[in-house]
């Protein structure tokens, strides 16, 4: 994975809101010009950050894109950008938002560094649409039903964004989810 890509994305975000901000004040100082500079407005500013930002998206969206090609996996890609592959099917019900999810995963970077595991905490649950998990988490379950094993890749908007979760995934982390639906109430 070029995570090179993904910086310069990020790093050309920050230097747009830098620019804005110095744009900002320089307008505010005008030390005596008699014309004063003309300063973005909040439209142009806004319009601004949007297409950082789906340029950041573009480029890791390539990056999975090229992960998953490299893996030889047959994935889905939802409208999300959630990228999914029921490699063992199930039998029993589909999973539905409002149900009590009961799951085995394990939880990994791109590049392969494992986070989380049940095999280390026990078989997790969680009110699929309403508890605190990652979205793209609750999304991807209802792709699956009771006795399935899939694997899910959670772009950053979908997983923890700009922060991470301020224990094992750090800030801007697309992460995998290998994942098996054990049971559901």
């Amino acid at each position: 994975m070029n995570m090179e890509i993904f910086q310069k994305s990020f790093k050309s975000l920050i230097k747009t809101l830098a620019f804005s901000s110095l744009i900002f004040a320089a307008g505010c100082i005008n030390q005596g010009n008699k014309s004063p500079q003309k300063m973005p407005s909040d439209a142009e500013i806004k319009e601004q950050m949007i297409e950082a930002n789906y340029n950041m998206v573009e480029v890791e969206s390539e990056q999975i894109d090229a992960f998953v090609q490299r893996r030889g996996w047959k994935m889905q890609k939802s409208g999300t950008g959630l990228r999914y592959m029921i490699y063992e099917g199930g039998k029993g019900p589909n999973a539905t938002t409002g149900q009590v999810a009961k799951v085995n995963y394990e939880v990994t970077l791109l590049d392969g560094t494992k986070l989380y595991s049940s095999q280390e905490t026990g078989p997790q649950e969680f009110l699929i649409g309403m508890d605190n998990v990652e979205s793209g988490l609750h999304e991807g379950i209802t792709y699956m039903n009771v006795g399935s094993k899939a694997k899910m890749i959670l772009p950053i908007h979908l997983a923890h964004g700009l922060l991470g979760d301020e224990n094992k995934i750090p800030s801007n982390a697309t992460i995998i989810y290998d994942i098996e639906l054990l049971a559901l109430k």
